[in-house]
């Protein structure tokens, strides 16, 4: 079984459909906290380190072989959290970081909240250097794009990112810093590719949970 850490309620049924296409039997178990979030972009990630540690504890007490943390906000203290959990922590962020750096120099980073800029940054440096392939990367807040996701007008903020995408002129590939961006992939015409995280994340969780990958 595999749990997930989410801080909206509407990845709940972006990660289920992912399972049923690419990893049918996988048993997901959702937990789902807000307050992470809303707390790490008034305060930082730092400051709710200790509740994310405590938020995957409870999850791991289920019986889960594995989390996954779709939270790209929260994610780097998620990571650091494993040690403390017991079981392997996915950052669900990373796999998408790795195929950003493996894609090209020249990374544009699109996010709808300015909180998920550090750590997205932050990551893709890593991943840079683990590769040892140097990269340059700019990166943008999407204006509005928060406040229609928030409303629930899932397509509108869609339609402002994929708009965003398309205006990149001068990027080897597009990273979407944030899971609840995928479906601005659908609608973005760009030749430059677009990356999200769910997919990979999820496979990357999987993987974790010794699950077989489709």
């Amino acid at each position: 079984m595999l749990a997930l850490l989410h801080t909206s309620p509407l990845h709940v049924p972006v990660f289920d459909a992912l399972r049923d296409e690419h990893h049918p039997g996988l048993e997901l178990r959702h937990h789902v906290d807000p307050a992470l979030l809303a707390r790490a972009r008034r305060d930082g990630p730092e400051a709710v380190a200790r509740d994310v540690t405590a938020a995957l504890r409870r999850a791991a007490s289920s019986d889960a072989r594995a989390l996954l943390c779709t939270c790209s906000t929260i994610g780097e203290v998620a990571e650091r959290a494993a040690a403390e959990v017991g079981v392997p922590v996915v950052r669900g962020d990373r796999p998408m970081a790795a195929a950003a750096v493996a894609a090209g120099l020249r990374i544009a980073v699109l996010a709808t909240v300015e909180s998920t800029l550090p750590p997205t940054l932050a990551l893709l440096d890593d991943e840079a250097r683990r590769a040892d392939r140097p990269i340059r990367t700019r990166a943008q807040v999407v204006p509005d794009a928060w406040t229609r996701f928030e409303a629930g007008d899932i397509e509108g903020c869609a339609r402002l990112v994929a708009a965003a995408a398309d205006a990149v002129t001068d990027a080897d590939v597009i990273v979407l810093a944030q899971a609840s961006m995928t479906p601005a992939a659908r609608f973005a015409t760009t030749a430059v590719p677009v990356l999200s995280s769910p997919r990979p994340g999820l496979a990357a969780a999987a993987r974790s949970a010794g699950a077989p990958v489709g």
